[in-house]
């Protein structure tokens, strides 16, 4: 059977391409995938994501497939109801997303901004698919969980220069107490479990770990 393997930052770099197409045996299982691309990925930890969801190495795959090898972390728009978010390669807006999340119900509204500093720029790269799923479920658990009136999440891409944004979050809830957890828990799960890592001065940054593929 046939699996097309996506390649992003470091591990295309390495192959010379964003793509390689596998032929795997019927019952093959993400490993074998990580096995065949060994002088690709060969001491680099990565995160597996099977059709643009987190797997571990014993998923198995079917003809057809989507594996895509992410690399460590770093960091169109997708509206649904209360929850706004986007990745996208323009220079972010503060106030337009603060705009958003705006709510009669709402007497606290918390925005964050996360911008490059120390140095000239830094470069992002995305899996933009799946990162503006991910975006998506983090907006919407931490909605939930801290009973916000909206919450909203944009992440640029490309080069950002010195001071700029690369990454702003914004929550609105009835209290401050509750918009404040609830921006802090997005921005939080974003640098952990969205597929968006940055460059700094030609060389990949690894600020966490790869993820486990999360639960519930």
């Amino acid at each position: 059977m046939r699996v097309r393997v996506r390649l992003f930052a470091q591990l295309r770099e390495r192959a010379g391409r964003d793509a390689v197409e596998l032929d795997l045996p019927e019952g093959a299982r993400v490993a074998d995938a990580l096995a065949a691309l060994d002088d690709v990925a060969q001491g680099l930890p990565v995160v597996m994501a099977v059709n643009r969801e987190y797997a571990g190495a014993d998923r198995e795959l079917a003809a057809g497939d989507e594996l895509a090898l992410v690399p460590p972390v770093s960091g169109g728009a997708v509206d649904t109801g209360a929850v706004h978010v986007r990745v996208c390669e323009e220079a972010l807006s503060l106030d337009a997303l603060a705009a958003r999340v705006r709510d009669p119900r709402a007497g606290g509204v918390v925005t964050f901004s996360g911008v490059t500093r120390d140095v000239e720029f830094l470069d992002y790269e995305a899996y933009a698919e799946m990162a503006e799923a991910e975006l998506r479920r983090i907006a919407e658990a931490a909605m939930l969980r801290h009973g916000l009136c909206a919450v909203a999440v944009e992440h640029r891409i490309g080069r950002v220069p010195l001071s700029e944004a690369s990454v702003i979050v914004a929550a609105s809830a009835p209290h401050r107490a509750e918009a404040f957890a609830g921006a802090r828990e997005v921005i939080d799960e974003v640098k952990v479990r969205v597929p968006i890592w940055k460059r700094e001065e030609g060389e990949w940054i690894h600020p966490h770990p790869p993820t486990t593929p999360p639960t519930g």
